[in-house]
């Protein structure tokens, strides 16, 4: 790609736009995990009011992910059949008028059902992102850009206890979620007015397109969808995020409850601890893309370098066994910090991992199925921490077990998947 003149940002736009649909898919996942996270932040306050147990908030957290894991199913199916445009933005849609009908809510069952059809409309997000990333973007920038979109998760995290007490204390806690809801719609309109394939847009230049395209594909073969299911990588990368996901829902969804009830933080004094701790995610989230990405550039095999990167974040998030032993409150929170930092780099390499074993067309349908285990692990979680914290009173089992799945995770990579390497096949929508 020719050298383009850095000194005008009009002609630096002209010939990288795909940094624009970069822009769009981190300002996705930032409103989603905005969305996602306005209960958790109001989770003790809610608690109170509506009168439900830890077990009952164990299964309004299990409703999302319930239907999340539904929905990723049909979401990387539709996505590899009739594109990201269409189908992230119906997905946007669902998610946000179902983010402002919790505000409807008067009960646990009507809480349950928004949550279930938020779950639904959120499970384009990652495979859509994840697709978008594999056509937009040259495999040694996929890392990198996972990462960057991947930070939206935290930076909505780290909006989320700024914003919603603010806007609950104000005007009450039903317009934090109706404020929240409407972010998602005025993201649409920019999406739909923006995104296009590479080779059908008018923006982008025959210059950038060819970087874009520089990795080609190899010669495709049809497989059955069942097969694609049972591929070992398949199987393997599935597995590994069964066990890490629900580590990132249990810090998402019962953080602030930890704080309240361990450190008595009201809803207006978590914001630093929780800013804090996504800070940190965030810069996880970019560090471990950039790290596989650095090594790869160094001249380091990919094979290498994602499982150099994995074994560093999985490293990092050990020592989140030690709040076990009840450290004061900033000793927690550079615990989780460091956690929760891991957990994102560690996702932004094993989301690249779809994109660099499978062609670009299955990429979608791999993610979508690699969700519904993270998923079905999710739920399992969810019911087991409501039970363990309604029996024992108590956080340290769960911290105990969340610090060391990492480790088992990275073990069935290095084992399961011997080298990374490109498929040949491409699915065939039938079963």
């Amino acid at each position: 790609m020719a050298a383009i003149p850095t000194t005008d940002w009009r002609a630096w736009a002209r010939y990288h736009y795909r940094w624009r649909i970069a822009a769009l898919l981190f300002f996705a996942t930032t409103i989603n995990y905005l969305d996602r996270s306005v209960l958790s932040i109001l989770a003790p306050f809610l608690q109170r009011e509506i009168g439900w147990t830890e077990i009952d908030y164990g299964h309004i957290v299990a409703a999302f992910q319930l239907a999340y894991g539904a929905g990723v199913v049909f979401a990387g199916k539709l996505l590899d059949k009739y594109g990201s445009r269409i189908v992230f933005a119906l997905g946007m849609a669902v998610w946000s008028v179902a983010g402002m009908g919790h505000a409807l809510a008067q009960s646990v069952a009507g809480f349950f059902i928004a949550r279930f059809f938020l779950g639904l409309g959120e499970s384009a997000n990652f495979p859509a992102s994840i697709k978008t990333v594999a056509e937009w973007f040259p495999q040694k920038q996929r890392a990198l850009i996972t990462g960057i979109f991947n930070a939206g998760s935290t930076i909505g995290a780290i909006l989320s206890p700024l914003l919603v007490p603010l806007i609950a204390v104000q005007w009450g806690w039903r317009w934090a979620f109706i404020i929240t809801g409407m972010l998602g719609l005025i993201w649409l309109l920019f999406w739909l007015k923006s995104y296009r394939l590479p080779g059908q847009h008018k923006k982008v230049t025959a210059e950038e397109l060819a970087y874009i395209n520089a990795d080609p594909e190899a010669p495709l073969q049809k497989t059955s969808l069942v097969r694609l299911i049972f591929r070992k990588e398949t199987l393997i990368i599935s597995f590994a995020r069964f066990f890490t996901d629900p580590v990132w829902w249990f810090l998402l969804y019962w953080l602030p409850k930890f704080l309240e009830k361990q450190f008595h933080i009201s809803l207006t004094a978590i914001g630093m601890p929780l800013i804090t701790i996504y800070v940190a995610a965030d810069l996880g989230g970019i560090g471990g893309g950039w790290l596989s990405s650095f090594l790869i550039k160094k001249g380091k095999s990919v094979n290498a370098s994602r499982k150099i990167a994995m074994l560093a974040c999985a490293v990092c998030a050990l020592p989140m066994v030690l709040i076990a032993q009840g450290p004061g409150l900033w000793t927690c929170v550079l615990l989780i910090s460091l956690a929760s930092a891991a957990h994102q780099g560690w996702a932004s390499n094993i989301f690249t991992l779809v994109s660099d074993i499978f062609p670009r067309n299955e990429v979608a349908t791999v993610v979508g199925i690699s969700t519904v285990a993270a998923v079905l692990g999710g739920i399992l979680a969810a019911t087991a921490i409501g039970w363990a914290l309604e029996k024992t009173n108590s956080y340290s089992l769960v911290f105990s077990v969340a610090g060391c799945m990492y480790l088992l995770a990275w073990l069935l990579i290095k084992t399961g998947i011997p080298v990374i390497k490109k498929t040949t096949h491409i699915i065939k929508h039938t079963v």
